[in-house]
């Protein structure tokens, strides 16, 4: 059988000299109907394996419970049959500008920053997470015939931490397993990373956009010998709502990327397709240089700035890397043709919302039991990933009018007093203390608080959503609080239209509030689409049970993709849960254009 070893200069498949030329795809940013076209264009960009993470929250809701862990098998089977090699990323965190940095909200919401360390309760989690990953994973490595040639051990552990115990532990829990292919590590190249992250015995590689030879010298310090690799070169970026799209111009990152294969390194460009955050499972960062300031959610698109957009389009970036890959593959014969594209919408429609029922009711009809506790409960103890929770409580009186406040808010909250919208109140820094408004008692207030997505990256990593400090009232605390989740889930499960106590939506008398939003729309030759939401605020959309992901009108992103397989010829189905005000009841729903060829 075939051997994937790490020699003393490079990689070598059977003793032949081997050069990765990889590019990242995430499957759970693509749609499954969709993954051979995105493989086929890396193979067409020149590149011969492909990377992917695995994100453990998406596929480990809840503790000793698993959904559809056998999809990472079938990318992994559909990258084999499109003749690349994989690189297989499992954690256990990830960081990838997704919710949490993949870590499961269960479990940092019980361990805080005990995560990522020899914490006995964390590793035995992890050594689980191993285990599920490891039946997808050890019967496709190269040496039994499948496509695996590398797998990361944890991720830029060294921006992180420095517990050297729990790097071991993540690595010798593999060899147990099975994996018989290189393990791997990756970094900043930067001294205190690479000497937090490197494990003895493991490969070391290097994450960078730029400098190639200067953090391959840095890489030498720590590995003098053995292959090159940036497992990162950053060809684009992330984006976050309210801020500026990514941009990276194509000569420049094909530049670089020349700066790496001239060093005779192997690469792994990350993103060459970038996709999409479904499911509002986007994450967010804290702003500063030590990460610890104002939220920055990061916006639905992970576009990224790839040679392949979010649609699937060949950009100018494509065309520049597939010219310098042309000269270093080690393939014979020209580069292999661009696959079909896949099918665009026939003709633009209009979806036209008919129907709705306020969010009280929404959560009332679709929630979770609602619970009552002393203090507001943190969405981790009420089991909420992905959604909103809706607290309620009684300010004594009679009282004269004081400040009402909110201490460690995560992440927006709308304040209604006795049923009257009063306040929208925002984190500052995920820590203070925050001002929901002025209220007099007696009064009955509830609390709406949305979660924008957990941070991915630094020491405010796992951090808990929801009023995670408690209630004041002047400055005394507000004991006696009702909360009632509604988790984006519920709203797909099957059946969930059914239960919820719809209403003609007359839009005379201006937009409606916040709940949801239901109408149907007719598509003639179903494909590829957008969804614009002129007037509407902040939310998120569903097409036939599908979570397109978030809208918020902050941009800078102003629609969200529809993929192809998602739409079916006749009806569909088109839900909108809106937060805030909604907007008219007409949305456009228009076919993504191609590109000009090259």
């Amino acid at each position: 059988m075939p051997g994937f070893v790490v020699g003393d200069e490079g990689f070598e498949l059977d003793g032949r000299p081997v050069r990765l030329l990889s590019g990242a795809l995430h499957y759970f940013r693509v749609h499954e109907g969709l993954w051979r076209h995105r493989l086929g264009m890396l193979r067409a960009m020149g590149l011969n394996c492909v990377e992917t993470y695995v994100p453990w929250n998406w596929h480990g809701p809840a503790p000793g419970r698993w959904r559809d862990v056998g999809a990472l098998g079938r990318f992994l089977d559909a990258a084999a049959g499109e003749g690349l090699y994989a690189v297989v990323r499992p954690g256990p965190y990830i960081c990838a500008e997704w919710e949490n940095g993949g870590l499961p909200s269960w479990l940092t919401g019980e361990l805080g920053c005990r995560v990522r360390t020899r914490e006995g309760r964390f590793l035995r989690a992890v050594d689980e997470w191993f285990s599920v990953v490891a039946g997808e994973v050890v019967g496709r490595q190269v040496d039994r015939g499948g496509p695996v040639v590398l797998v990361q051990v944890e991720n830029e552990y060294g921006s992180y931490g420095s517990d050297r115990v729990y790097l071991r532990h993540l690595a010798e829990r593999w060899k147990a397993l099975g994996v018989t292919v290189p393990l791997v590590t990756s970094d900043g190249p930067e001294e205190h990373m690479l000497s937090g992250g490197a494990v003895p015995g493991v490969l070391a590689t290097v994450n960078f956009g730029s400098g190639a030879r200067e953090a391959f010298e840095m890489l030498r310090r720590y590995r003098p010998s053995g292959p090159l690799m940036c497992m990162e070169l950053w060809c684009g970026w992330f984006t976050h709502w309210g801020g500026q799209a990514a941009s990276r111009e194509a000569a420049e990152a094909a530049r670089v990327l020349r700066d790496v294969l001239e060093c005779g390194a192997s690469v792994n460009v990350y993103m060459a397709h970038g996709g999409t955050n479904f499911g509002g499972w986007a994450g967010a960062n804290r702003a500063g240089d030590d990460h610890r300031g104002a939220l920055l959610p990061t916006v639905t698109s992970y576009d990224y700035d790839a040679p392949v957009d979010e649609f699937g389009r060949p950009t100018e970036k494509f065309w520049a890397f597939r010219e310098v890959l042309a000269e270093y593959r080690q393939a014979a014969g020209p580069l292999p043709a661009l696959p079909p594209a896949p099918p665009v919408l026939g003709s633009p429609v209009v979806a036209r919302l008919g129907e709705w029922a306020p969010l009280g009711e929404v959560v009332d009809a679709l929630g979770d039991e609602e619970r009552q506790d002393a203090v507001p409960p943190a969405f981790e103890e009420l089991g909420v990933e992905r959604g909103v929770v809706r607290y309620r409580f009684e300010v004594p009186g009679p009282r004269g009018p004081y400040p009402l406040r909110l201490a460690g808010l995560r992440d927006v909250a709308t304040v209604y007093v006795d049923g009257v919208r009063a306040a929208v109140a925002g984190d500052v820094d995920g820590g203070g203390v925050v001002p929901a408004g002025e209220v007099a008692g007696p009064a009955s207030v509830e609390v709406w608080v949305e979660s924008l997505g957990r941070v991915n990256y630094g020491p405010r990593l796992g951090e808990s959503k929801g009023v995670t400090g408690g209630v004041l009232h002047e400055r005394q605390y507000v004991h006696g609080v009702r909360a009632r989740a509604l988790r984006l889930d519920a709203v797909e499960e099957p059946g969930a239209s059914r239960k919820v106590p719809w209403r003609a939506w007359d839009t005379t008398g201006g937009a409606g509030g916040p709940g949801l939003y239901r109408g149907v729309f007719a598509v003639v030759g179903a494909g590829d689409a957008t969804l614009e939401l002129p007037g509407w605020v902040r939310g998120f959309v569903w097409v036939n049970g599908f979570c397109l992901g978030r809208y918020w009108d902050r941009g800078p992103q102003r629609a969200l993709y529809v993929p192809g397989p998602v739409l079916r010829e006749g009806d569909n189905e088109l839900l909108v849960l809106e937060f805030d005000r909604a907007g008219g009841p007409a949305l456009p729903v228009g076919a993504v254009a191609e590109l000009p060829s090259r």
